[in-house]
């Protein structure tokens, strides 16, 4: 089981095979054995669906043809003692998944287990993950099984989202709801925040983390990533990755063997009310540089710790995850032009980003 992570907003974590494990804050929807990350409060404002939602979204399309659609797609994924979800790409066994998942068994060979809904269970194996994005290829020992297909566009805030996995070890769980939000994102403790997720109000629990997340077509418009337990005060708050991402990324992984990641080089802050207060900045927008890792991008363009970026190319920087989203959008060696606020005066420079390092 991955370590418990200092606050972190519950994923749909891998969850105890034959044990309801503890619901813990903001928790991550994976694996359901074992210590879990705290959950977070929500670090946006978001917009919550009111109770009921549930229902009103099932009468806005055929659910349970949509399951009857997509479940031979959805299985469950069993690491040791603990499970997740996962999503079946190719019908060559390949599954999709989050790295949170699996990320235990990366260091003794990937091994694990997947189970499909139809009560077959084989063996599988972790090709290749992407800690920055939380997502994973596990290649099943099982051919001829169904593709799911993924929606290749972001979705509508409103319309349906059904959400299918395993939580609490429920094989074949299905809940209801719709896309509540977009854009969201999760602050990771000691490593970079998950960014440009869908919010969702169809309930996610520990065990559904790599499981779909449906539209009315049938088609995986999310891979299910986290919520936010009752008890940060939370009514259906669930996060998932968005197939936009999930097609991106997941590509690389087969093609290459790992995702490749622009870097600039900072260690970034939001700035609060009493961060500008304390640092006589006139602004709670923008981005503060904490540090400036010395050779990399920003250091040798000129940026300071102390800076507030304000501009990444054409996109205005309202808080970090403005800036994490946009560095998404770039490659290594992209040149982008960042507007930045020093000493009162505004200025601008030329960065080159890099890939990211390992680590």
């Amino acid at each position: 089981m991955p370590a418990a992570r200092p606050e972190p907003v519950p994923r749909a974590r891998l969850l105890p095979a034959l044990t309801l494990a503890a619901v813990l804050v903001a928790v991550p929807a994976g694996c359901t054995l074992g210590r879990q990350p705290q959950a977070r409060p929500a670090p946006a404002p978001v917009t919550v669906a009111q109770v009921g939602s549930g229902a009103q979204a099932a009468a806005a399309g055929n659910i349970p043809e949509i399951v009857r659609k997509v479940e031979p797609s959805v299985v469950t994924i069993f690491v040791g003692q603990g499970l997740g979800s996962g999503v079946v790409w190719a019908k060559d066994g390949t599954v999709v998944t989050n790295h949170h998942v699996v990320e235990s068994v990366l260091q003794s060979g990937g091994q694990v287990e997947v189970g499909f809904a139809d009560g077959r269970r084989v063996a599988g194996t972790v090709r290749a993950s992407d800690p920055i994005t939380d997502l994973a290829v596990v290649q099943a020992e099982r051919t001829g099984v169904p593709a799911a297909t993924f929606q290749k566009s972001l979705p509508v805030v409103g319309e349906l989202a059904v959400a299918i996995g395993s939580p609490l070890g429920l094989e074949n769980t299905v809940t209801a709801g719709i896309i509540s939000g977009l854009h969201r994102e999760i602050p990771e403790a000691n490593q970079p925040s998950l960014v440009d997720l869908l919010q969702t109000d169809a309930a996610i629990s520990p065990g559904n983390s790599g499981g779909a997340l449906v539209n009315g077509r049938g088609e995986i418009i999310g891979i299910n990533e986290a919520y936010l337990p009752p008890s940060t005060g939370a009514v259906s708050l669930g996060f998932a990755i968005p197939s936009t991402t999930v097609v991106d990324v997941v590509g690389q992984l087969l093609k290459n063997g790992r995702a490749s990641h622009a870097f600039l080089g900072i260690t970034p802050q939001a700035i609060t009310p009493e961060i500008a207060d304390r640092l006589g900045l006139d602004r709670t927008t923008g981005v503060l540089v904490l540090t400036a890792e010395s050779g990399g991008p920003a250091a040798d363009a000129g940026i300071r710790p102390g800076d507030v970026l304000t501009r990444m190319g054409n996109r205005e920087l309202e808080g970090v995850e403005d800036l994490l989203d946009e560095l998404r959008q770039h490659k290594a060696g992209d040149r982008v032009q960042i507007t930045l606020v020093r000493g009162g005066r505004t200025q601008q420079v030329e960065v080159t980003l890099v890939e990211r390092p390992p680590g």
